[in-house]
């Protein structure tokens, strides 16, 4: 097993063994080592393969190492089989602060898609001034009924079998445990009144919101309310006709608004 200071340097990928959480599989593409690195966090059904190119992109234009890990679970992590609590977005902000440092990570750039954007917050808050920015794509601040809406059409997309094999070849035998993992957990009457307004009261670092809005999982009043009610710095950037996955989409214009935000930042 390569050593994590190595493993950060030189980039690859590997099985990275957090205390309390087990091993969580993680992917570097190594940058400039004076940079901030940029953490990536998925969304509910991804994973570091269905990042595709972008990492790859960022670490071009930004000329930053770029990390993304799969949350265990998914991908290429292990199976879990608990139920997601109500406060697993807040949760997941132990994860990053263990993942930062077993990678040595002594300042970093958080950036998040969808739920993974909340996790983001979530982080940010976390690790104070070890974290220089935080970045989301797509984040749910609040339960919207479109989001509902959104999902509940997912649920049907994904009753079809040919579907849920398409994402096996991402997930393997973790696939029904994922889609339960956010179908049941959103659409859940204890999740209705879930929000990010106390992770953004303590969040004290620069924000950039990106947003399409044409988002069938959210409308921009959550980019709106993430900048409104952050206790820090708060940009957004809404890209017209955009819908949930904004770096496939637009991904010229995402990697490049990215670079821009963080361009002074450490």
């Amino acid at each position: 097993m390569t050593a994590p200071a190595p493993f950060l340097h030189k980039g690859g990928e590997m099985l990275l063994p957090l205390a309390s959480f087990g091993s969580v599989y993680t992917k570097v593409w190594p940058g400039a080592e004076d940079k901030a690195p940029l953490l990536l966090l998925h969304d509910s059904l991804g994973c570091v393969a269905l990042w595709r190119d972008f990492p790859q992109e960022l670490n071009v234009a930004t000329g930053r190492t770029v990390i993304a890990y799969d949350r265990p679970g998914f991908g290429r992590s292990p199976r879990r089989t608990a139920r997601l609590p109500v406060s697993f977005v807040e949760d997941e902000a132990a994860l990053v602060v263990a993942l930062c440092d077993a990678l040595g990570l002594s300042t970093v750039v958080l950036l998040g898609h969808s739920v993974g954007g909340g996790m983001a917050l979530a982080g940010a808050a976390a690790l104070g001034e070890r974290c220089v920015a935080v970045i989301t794509m797509a984040a749910q601040a609040f339960v919207e009924e479109r989001t509902r809406r959104g999902i509940e059409a997912a649920k049907v997309v994904f009753s079809d079998p040919a579907q849920r094999e398409k994402l096996s070849r991402y997930h393997g035998d973790k696939t029904d445990w994922v889609l339960a993992a956010w179908i049941d957990t959103w659409l859940g009457e204890p999740f209705r009144d879930w929000n990010l307004d106390r992770v953004l009261a303590s969040l004290q670092r620069p924000l950039l919101c990106l947003h399409g809005d044409a988002d069938e999982y959210g409308s921009v009043a959550h980019p709106q309310r993430l900048c409104d009610k952050a206790a820090a710095e708060a940009s957004l950037v809404i890209f017209p006709g955009g819908g949930h996955f904004p770096h496939r989409e637009s991904e010229a214009r995402v990697v490049a608004a990215i670079a821009r935000f963080i361009e002074k930042r450490a």
